[in-house]
């Protein structure tokens, strides 16, 4: 019996290199932990679907077979984009849903996404998977069943129903050979626009370039298209198309958090004084942005699945977060995805005098890093975490609701755990480039004598 390795099981999902961290046998033993969940929980059904890595259709198989012989109705969906996984889960009333997706990880990487009900798995729900699956603390076999359903072309007429296109655009999309080729090109000919596509071929393989649009060198295809054809603007998407990245037709990246404040301010014009929620590394600007447009902004807690159990706690109408999630409870279930995010700012240019980079301009801008990672021993980073709050809280407010905001009279400084690897992320926006490089002085020297004491 293959071992299982227990950092395979992240705080939002469970990602591993196959064969050598996920066997079959492991993959077997998930699956039915996921089962032994389910059956705890009163449910009985669940959507399966995958993305398009080699190993992906193997897994499937295993995942489908393994519900089934502990009594759970599996409605299987085939390759999809996570999002239709959400989508299926939430139309169909169904009791869970797991997806086989190692999102942007490379080729030699999969994994599962897994939700209950509404609740998708993070933190101390996955941490529980892995204690049943070595375990073996399985629920009683008894017969389920396995029902092949395909949900694309009715996840695709919903959205193209619920939208009101008003004039003609140009885009290109950048698939990445993920699972965005599947929806976005027919979905956005279906609304009326033309659409030049990039690598929407899916190809586990990934030969073209890293599926990760919050990276600026994964956008380079992207930003030439834009300019050659003479497009209004671009999109990206990752390997699972749960996340976007935007560019405008002169070439320049929209990042999360400024794509949050657009689509903002065209959700609050309909929903006034709903709550929006972003993430302790958006910029202050977001947050500004969303108290001017008479929306209540309320920062969380990074990670997509904690940011969605905070839209139904909060009732938000929207909520994204810097990497490209974003998330619609306005129209539609709560959940992130980039092809219906895209669908969205498209529906707002075709309605807009203003082409997107006249609206980005309309944004205003704060000079910031990108996120920054620190390597650090895994069994400190919390309490090295914990000392930056207590040391800065002595000079400036501090918000620790996801490590240390620290806010200084021009800007704040991020330090947070990553949940993912030995590392902190920090990341400063401040109102010029010299208050930038002092408050990065101040942090990253006091991180130092901290770090110094373990």
């Amino acid at each position: 019996m293959d071992r299982i390795d227990r950092t395979i099981f992240r705080e939002y999902d469970i990602r591993g290199i196959v064969d050598t961290q996920l066997q079959d046998s492991v993959v077997e033993r998930i699956a039915a932990a996921f089962a032994a969940v389910l059956v705890r929980s009163g449910k009985d059904s669940a959507v399966v679907g995958m993305d398009g890595r080699p190993s992906s259709p193997r897994f499937k198989t295993i995942v489908n077979r393994t519900l089934a012989a502990y009594g759970i109705h599996v409605t299987d969906i085939g390759l999809v984009p996570t999002p239709v996984m959400y989508y299926t889960l939430f139309k169909r009333g169904l009791g869970g849903g797991i997806m086989i997706t190692a999102s942007h990880n490379p080729p030699e990487y999969n994994g599962f996404k897994a939700m209950v009900g509404h609740d998708t798995l993070s933190g101390d729900q996955i941490r529980e998977l892995f204690d049943l699956a070595e375990r073996e603390d399985f629920a009683p076999r008894k017969p389920g069943s396995i029902q092949a359903v395909s949900m694309n072309q009715t996840y695709l007429e919903e959205i193209a129903a619920s939208l009101d296109m008003q004039k003609k655009l140009k885009v290109v999309i950048d698939c990445g050979n993920g699972t965005a080729g599947i929806t976005a090109m027919p979905l956005y000919e279906k609304i009326g626009i033309e659409v030049i596509g990039l690598f929407t071929e899916v190809d586990g393989s990934f030969p073209n370039h890293h599926p990760d649009p919050t990276r600026a060198e994964n956008l380079r295809d992207l930003i030439t298209a834009v300019r050659q054809h003479g497009a209004d603007l671009g999109i990206g998407f990752d390997g699972d198309a749960d996340r976007i990245g935007v560019v405008d037709g002169r070439g320049r990246i929209l990042w999360g958090d400024q794509l949050l404040v657009l689509l903002a301010r065209d959700v609050l014009g309909r929903h006034p004084g709903r709550t929006v929620i972003s993430e302790v590394k958006a910029s202050e600007v977001l947050y500004e942005e969303i108290r001017r447009a008479g929306g209540k902004p309320v920062m969380w807690k990074a990670g997509h699945s904690l940011i969605k159990k905070k839209i139904f706690e909060e009732n938000a109408v929207l909520a994204g977060e810097v990497s490209g999630h974003i998330f619609f409870n306005d129209h539609w279930y709560g959940f992130d995805d980039g092809v219906y995010t895209g669908a969205r700012l498209l529906e707002i240019l075709s309605r807009s005098e203003q082409s997107l980079a006249e609206l980005l301009d309309t944004i205003p801008s704060r000079v910031n890093t990108p996120e920054q990672y620190v390597e650090i021993p895994e069994e400190i980073k919390f309490a090295v975490v914990e000392q930056v709050v207590e040391t800065f809280r002595k000079r400036y407010e501090v918000i620790d609701i996801d490590g240390a905001r620290v806010k200084f009279p021009f800007g704040w400084a991020l330090v947070r755990a990553s949940n993912t690897q030995p590392a902190l992320v920090i990341r400063f926006e401040a109102d010029s480039e010299a208050n930038l490089e002092s408050m990065r002085a101040e942090v990253l020297d006091e991180l130092e004598r901290i770090r110094a004491r373990f």
